[in-house]
C-alpha cells in the first residue's frame, strides 16, 4: 500500500489536493495484527467492519464513543 500510495504522490496528485492516504479494512480478530505492521506516521488507516450487526445499545455506545473521540481530536477538549 505505501507503493502504491507513493505513486499516487508523485504521478497522480494535483497541487491543490491534500495527500492520498490508504484504508485497510479487516475484521476485528485480525485488527490488531494490521495495526502493529504501520505507524503513527504511515497515511495508512485501519479500521474493523461488522460481518454482523450489533444490538442497538452497542451501536449507540460505539457511536457516542466516536463522536466523542472525533469532537476532542477537533477542539482538543474532554467536554
Amino acid at each position: 500500500m505505501e507503493l502504491y500510495l507513493k505513486y499516487l504522490e508523485k504521478y497522480e496528485m494535483r497541487e491543490d489536493e491534500n495527500s492520498p492516504i490508504g484504508i485497510i479494512l479487516c475484521s476485528e480478530k485480525g485488527r490488531e495484527k494490521i495495526e502493529l505492521l504501520f505507524s503513527p506516521d504511515d497515511k495508512i488507516n485501519v479500521s474493523e467492519y461488522l460481518t454482523n450487526l450489533p444490538s442497538k445499545k452497542l451501536l449507540a455506545q460505539k457511536l457516542n464513543k466516536a463522536v466523542k473521540s472525533a469532537h476532542y481530536k477537533t477542539s482538543g477538549s474532554t467536554d
